[in-house]
């Protein structure tokens, strides 16, 4: 079993396209709970819609885990590496604002998967926010704050 990071793996091969739906999950540095301070978290869903805002991307589903974040949406502008470098350096600068650190605060690259035709964006979305029911952090998913979903 290999103990270095292989994310630079990741992007071999990464291609990204206008108009198709990818789900993106980024991690926190060292998996640290960052995000079980609340404010920390409206800092990064500050950035998330930022993101729809200016038009990059068509949000349709996230949820902010203490430990990494799930992301759905539809890329517009740009390229896929160019939208989450974005949130990620954005994000870094004002958690760090609040935290007075120069920390890193997210593990190096991501996981995309491009959504198909085929795949019911609907369930997915469903699937995603319902991570801190499966994860034990709630009881109902309505009792976590850091989600959002076009649909529900």
């Amino acid at each position: 079993m290999r103990s270095t990071p292989q994310s630079h793996r990741l992007r071999h091969g990464r291609y990204s396209e206008h108009g198709r739906s990818y789900l993106v999950t980024f991690v926190v540095n060292h998996r640290r709970p960052l995000f079980t301070d609340l404010y920390l978290g409206r800092l990064l869903v500050i950035e998330l819609r930022q993101a729809h805002e200016l038009g990059l991307v068509d949000s349709m589903a996230w949820v902010i885990m203490p430990d990494h974040v799930h992301w759905l949406f539809e890329l517009k502008q740009r390229n896929l590496p160019d939208v989450i470098r974005r949130v990620k350096s954005r994000s870094t600068l004002t958690i760090n604002r609040r935290r007075q650190s120069k920390e890193r605060v997210w593990q190096p690259g991501y996981h995309d998967r491009a959504v198909r035709a085929q795949d019911d964006v609907c369930k997915m979305a469903r699937y995603i926010i319902a991570n801190p029911l499966r994860a034990g952090l709630v009881e109902r998913v309505g009792d976590f704050s850091l989600w959002d979903a076009a649909w529900l």
